[in-house]
């Protein structure tokens, strides 16, 4: 079974509740996430007549902002929170 995409309507309805003010960025790559900066929104039709938006980014080379903070990644269920590593007696000189 398919998703439900989301719609125009549906972004509106979450932006609607952000700072109008903030800056657009998109995530992308779960595997590896970046953010990216928006720069450009488009309306076309696919290949079967829908019409559809697509947020794109820019061309410039500094689009690309670098990895995405790791909370943001954690609330997008891309990455799991990170745990610190269990503590453990530390070594002396002697070995032991």
């Amino acid at each position: 079974m398919k998703d439900k995409e989301m719609t125009v309507g549906d972004l509106i309805d979450l932006l609607a509740a952000c700072d109008r003010s903030a800056p657009v960025r998109q995530a992308m790559n779960p595997f590896f996430p970046m953010a990216h900066r928006l720069e450009r929104v488009v309306q076309c039709t696919d290949e079967a007549g829908q019409t559809v938006v697509y947020l794109a980014e820019g061309r410039d080379a500094d689009t690309q902002l670098g990895h995405l903070p790791p909370e943001v990644a954690v609330l997008l269920a891309w990455q799991s929170p990170a745990q610190p590593p269990p503590s453990r007696p530390r070594r002396t000189a002697g070995g032991k």
